[in-house]
C-alpha cells in the first residue's frame, strides 16, 4: 500500500457508530503496487499500480450483471464479517486473528485482497492522489452526475461540505448547475466551497427557522436536486423537504449510525419527489474507476483540489484529529 485516504466511515468505526469485529485494520481508500498474486488471478500482475476498492465487482452476481447495479453481492460493507470469502483472515498479531475491513484494510504496509476488489490504474498515475478514487471522490461526484443526473441550469443543495460533499459540488458544477447552495455548521469550509463552485453558503445555526424552510424561501419552490452527505437523520429529512415537491430529487449519500430509522410523511413523495440512495456514485468499480483515473490524468476532473493534507503514515492519529476537529475541508492522505 503506497497511500490511503482517511474517510469519515473509518472514524465512524472508531466512535462505534458502525459496528465491526475487532481488532481490525481499518482503511478503505487505498492505492498501491501488486506484490504477488495467487493462483488463477489474471487481470493484474506483480508490479501493476492498483486502486483498492471496498466495493468489489465480481462480474458474476445479479447486481454486477444488471445494467444499473453496482452493489456487488460479494461486498463486506453492509453486514461486515471482516473475513475473506473462505472464512479466514490473512492478518494476525501475536498469534491473534485480526479482522479485515470491507475487504480492503489499507492502513497497513501490505494487505491481501480478492482480485475482484482490485482495480488496475494507469502506470503514470500518482498513487498518493488517485487513492481517493477508491471511495470518497466517486461517491460524491457520481451522486451528482450518475444518480441525480443533475441538469444544466438547475439549482442544487449540498448538505455537508466535507470531502464527499465537495466532490458532489464538483459534480454539480460539471453537470452545469447554475446555483449550488452549500450547507454546513462549520463556516471554515465556506471559502474553499465557493472555490469549488458553491454560490451560496449557509450555516443552519444562523437561522431561527428550519434550514429546509430557508431553502424554500430562497428558491421559491424548492431545489431541483438535493444531496445529503453528513449521515444524520435530521439532515436527510431536511434534504428531502428542501427539494421541489413535484420533480425534486433527493440523493442520500451519508452513512448514518447503525440501526438508525428514517421516518417522514409519505405525502412528501406522493407529490412527485424522488428519494434515492447512491453507493459509490453508482460506478461499477473495475469498469469505471480506470476511466476516472484516465479523466484525472487528462485533467477532466479535479481530484487534487479536495486533498487538504498529506501526512506520513506514522502521523495517522493526527489525521484523525484533523478530521474530527472540522478544521480541514476535505480528504486527508497518508503515505
Amino acid at each position: 500500500v503506497i497511500a490511503s485516504g482517511i474517510c469519515g466511515s473509518d472514524n465512524h468505526i472508531l466512535d462505534g457508530s458502525i459496528p465491526l469485529h475487532l481488532p481490525a485494520i481499518l482503511g478503505h481508500e487505498g492505492a498501491g503496487i501488486v506484490e504477488s498474486i495467487g493462483e488463477g488471478v489474471s487481470t493484474v500482475k506483480p508490479g501493476d499500480k492498483v486502486i483498492l476498492s471496498a466495493l468489489p465487482q465480481c462480474r458474476e452476481c445479479d447486481s454486477c450483471l444488471h445494467e444499473k447495479g453496482n452493489c456487488c453481492l460479494k461486498e463486506d460493507m453492509f453486514s461486515p464479517v471482516g473475513l475473506m470469502l473462505d472464512g479466514t483472515s490473512r492478518f494476525t498479531c501475536r498469534g491473534r486473528k485480526v479482522y479485515n475491513i470491507f475487504g480492503t484494510s489499507t492502513f497497513t504496509e501490505y494487505t491481501v485482497m480478492h482480485e475482484f476488489s482490485v482495480v488496475k490504474a494507469d502506470d503514470d498515475a500518482p498513487l498518493e492522489n488517485v487513492c481517493i478514487l477508491a471511495c470518497g471522490f466517486p461517491t460524491g461526484y457520481g451522486a451528482a452526475v450518475n444518480a441525480a443526473q443533475v441538469t444544466p441550469g438547475s439549482t442544487c443543495v449540498v448538505f455537508g461540505l466535507g470531502g464527499v460533499g465537495s466532490a458532489v459540488v464538483l459534480g454539480c458544477k460539471a453537470a452545469g448547475a447554475s446555483r449550488i447552495i452549500g450547507i454546513d455548521i462549520n463556516e471554515g469550509k465556506f471559502e474553499k466551497a465557493k472555490a469549488f463552485g458553491v454560490t451560496d453558503c449557509l450555516n443552519p445555526r444562523n437561522f431561527k427557522k428550519p434550514i429546509q424552510q430557508v431553502i424554500m424561501d430562497m428558491t421559491g419552490f424548492g431545489a431541483d436536486f438535493t444531496f445529503e452527505a453528513t449521515g444524520t437523520i435530521e439532515t436527510m429529512i431536511a434534504a428531502l423537504e428542501s427539494c421541489n415537491m413535484s420533480y425534486g430529487v433527493c440523493v442520500i449519500i451519508g452513512v448514518p449510525p447503525a440501526k438508525s430509522q428514517l421516518s417522514f410523511d409519505p405525502l412528501l413523495l406522493l407529490s412527485g419527489r424522488v428519494l434515492r440512495g447512491s453507493l459509490l456514485g453508482e460506478y461499477k468499480t473495475r469498469d469505471c474507476i480506470p476511466v476516472l483515473v484516465d479523466d484525472y490524468m487528462k485533467k477532466k476532473i479535479d481530484v487534487d483540489s479536495v486533498i487538504t493534507h498529506k501526512l506520513p503514515f506514522v502521523e495517522i492519529n493526527k489525521g484523525f484529529e484533523l478530521l474530527r476537529s472540522g478544521k480541514w475541508c476535505s480528504m486527508i492522505e497518508l503515505s
